[in-house]
């Protein structure tokens, strides 16, 4: 058995592999290394006070059998030819690409929400950044009154579409954002508004959700915001649909969050909720998250939390606070 779990970053330079390096330190779950690109290897990333090395993410180092754990921060087509490699060395992966996440048998788990799908997966995959900021708050308000419709419109940071779009947001002049910038037109939707759709239609076990979404990039850094107009089954007032987002994990309350409010933060912040007297039993919300934080990385390591506390307890790996 392993005195301390092993884990693997894969994507380490990355944004969200950047944050998850924080994360992993400030938590201290286990002996923690760096990987990415064969041209980022040998670098040094940043953990806590101090710095490791990056090694090359080749499927042979990935698919050792040295890992317990690993979190994948890269693109779709590199996640299909790393995770099953390494899942099948017996590495359990997480997995923040869109890979896998409506794949048949692999768990979509947001922290908090359901995580009662988690088993014995090698592969799990973590939500689209939104789905996950989204699912937070409608998971209680189902719970407490049927979700019957959703519509929503989404303001994305420029974050959510990579260091790339990060530096040209730098770059750029105010008023040139492309709104759409990294999603394909498939139809008359955008592959993020159908993604947006499918992913909460899973997590929350809702197959037939009727959700509706228009999704924008925002010109600001950090921080995805959601208006949404929801209807459910049973009437739910305001008080009482407060009263149910507060008994949730993950949560807290802003009346007016902004994404400068949310940067930093770990809970999904929620305000404006309302009646919505155009429909029956209508509600509407302001929902602002940080999405490089509960958003990806966090969201990803409170999953690896789960599987490591079920592996400590069948005694395949040392217990975390040893």
């Amino acid at each position: 058995m392993p005195d301390r779990p092993r884990i693997g970053v894969v994507g380490a330079t990355g944004a969200v592999g950047t944050v998850t390096l924080e994360l992993l330190a400030e938590r201290d779950l286990g002996d923690v290394r760096a990987f990415a690109s064969r041209r980022s290897a040998g670098r040094r990333v940043s953990y806590g006070p101090d710095a490791i090395e990056v090694e090359e993410a080749s499927p042979e180092a990935l698919a050792s059998g040295e890992l317990d754990l690993a979190f994948f921060s890269v693109g779709t087509a590199t996640s299909r030819e790393l995770v099953p490699p390494t899942a099948g060395s017996g590495t359990v992966c997480i997995d923040k690409s869109d890979a896998f996440r409506l794949a048949d048998g692999v768990p979509l788990v947001v922290a908090g929400v359901n995580d009662d799908v988690l088993d014995r997966d090698r592969i799990v995959a973590n939500p689209n950044c939104s789905a996950i900021q989204l699912s937070c708050a409608l998971a209680p308000l189902h719970a407490a009154a049927g979700i019957a419709r959703v519509r929503l419109a989404t303001y994305q940071s420029m974050s959510g579409a990579g260091d790339a779009a990060m530096r040209r947001h730098r770059e750029t002049a105010p008023g040139d954002t492309d709104l759409a910038m990294d999603w394909e037109l498939e139809g008359d939707e955008f592959s993020e508004e159908w993604k947006l759709r499918a992913e909460t239609r899973k997590i929350l076990d809702l197959p037939d959700l009727p959700l509706q979404a228009h999704c924008v990039r925002a010109p600001v850094l950090v921080g995805h915001a959601q208006a949404v107009w929801l209807e459910t089954e049973r009437p739910l007032t305001p008080e009482e649909a407060r009263e149910a987002l507060a008994l949730a994990p993950n949560l807290a309350f802003e009346e007016l969050a902004t994404p400068g409010v949310a940067a930093g933060r770990d809970e999904v912040l929620v305000g404006r909720i309302r009646r919505d007297p155009t429909v029956e039993n209508g509600l509407a919300l302001w929902i602002v998250n940080d999405n490089l934080r509960k958003g990806a990385a966090l969201n990803a390591v409170q999953i690896a939390e789960r599987v490591l506390e079920a592996a400590a307890a069948s005694g395949r790996i040392a217990p975390l606070s040893a």
